[in-house]
């Protein structure tokens, strides 16, 4: 092959270069980030969450850590300002509360707006649409490298209780997640994933 042909083809791939890349950022969606998020079989990371209430005149700030299992097992232990753990494991909730001497364990079926909540979180993590689907009209802003899933609540059960959720992350997972309340409160989390 001549160097006039190699010239060629390069100044050809240069030109193209561009055109696969939009290509490529134009396929990716929905469906390509929740394939993307599957792919997670386990995380551990720290949170700190802002809990903006009306009744206080600053947000009340708690810590602690997260894990999640795939596919249906998510933790939240938050260490400060109180201990609390929040165990999903499948179809039930498990609460463990300092000064509580037993648990409380509740079926998440049995709490309509409390397992749509919990599926926003769980069902994202897993990457599993459908049952995002079952309780949210589900939208998606961003690429992959910095997206954001906005979920309004479909079940008039959890629209008394959740207006929005939003959920922010970037190629290797979430990295935020804000509630809006019906009445008016909000909670922001930011997660930090421990390095594996």
């Amino acid at each position: 092959m001549s160097h006039r042909a190699v010239r060629r083809i390069a100044a050809a791939a240069a030109l193209l270069a561009p055109l696969l890349a939009l290509a490529q950022t134009q396929s990716w969606g929905l469906r390509e980030l929740m394939q993307q998020l599957a792919q997670t079989r386990r995380s551990e990371a720290r949170f700190v969450e802002h809990k903006y209430l009306k009744v206080l005149d600053r947000p009340l700030e708690i810590t602690g850590r997260l894990l999640y299992v795939a596919p249906e097992r998510f933790e939240k232990r938050a260490l400060f300002p109180k201990p609390e753990t929040l165990i999903v494991n499948g179809d039930s909730l498990t609460i463990h509360e300092a000064g509580r001497p037993r648990p409380r364990r509740l079926r998440l079926q049995d709490h309509p707006a409390l397992w749509g909540f919990v599926e926003s979180i769980r069902a994202t993590l897993a990457g599993d649409l459908a049952a995002l689907e079952r309780f949210y009209a589900v939208g998606l802003d961003g690429t992959s490298r910095d997206w954001q899933l906005t979920l309004v609540p479909r079940l008039q059960v959890m629209r008394a209780v959740v207006k929005l959720v939003r959920i922010g992350g970037d190629e290797s997972g979430v990295r935020w997640v804000e509630v809006t309340e019906a009445q008016g409160d909000r909670s922001v989390m930011q997660i930090f994933e421990d390095k594996q």
